[in-house]
């Protein structure tokens, strides 16, 4: 039997996605602006250093996009409700997940999106 430990487990911010490299981060919602904060993010796999370069031009463009929708009110810190953005061939998805305060953000390149889940309808034979 294997014992994992607290420091066998890679803490990881934002919205846990099954894409690598991703980018995640938990923002605070202040108002209709959103706060970031470095020690509250966190890369999981790396980006090229070209990839790396356009996430950093991409970036404050897309928190710009998600402070639109919290003016909107597309994004509501007392509901959960996941959104999704893209800019510059960077998907970012972003969900309070009913916080209250914070807004959990994954980004990774549109390219590198899961494909959705299929759903299966059983057919009936009558």
């Amino acid at each position: 039997m294997t014992t994992l430990k607290l420091f066998d487990i890679e803490h990881a911010w934002g919205l846990p996605r099954k894409v690598s490299p991703r980018f995640g981060a938990r923002l605070i919602l202040r108002g209709l602006h959103l706060d970031f904060l470095t020690d509250r993010a966190s890369f999981i796999g790396n980006f090229t250093p070209e990839v790396a370069e356009r996430f950093n031009q991409a970036f404050p463009k897309l928190i710009k996009q998600l402070e639109q929708l919290v003016v909107t009110g597309e994004i509501d810190a007392t509901k959960q409700r996941c959104v999704t953005i893209e800019h510059a061939n960077f998907t970012c998805e972003a969900d309070t997940l009913g916080s209250h305060g914070y807004l959990y953000i994954a980004i990774y390149q549109t390219a590198d999106k899961p494909l959705p889940a299929l759903t299966h309808s059983p057919s009936i034979t009558l």
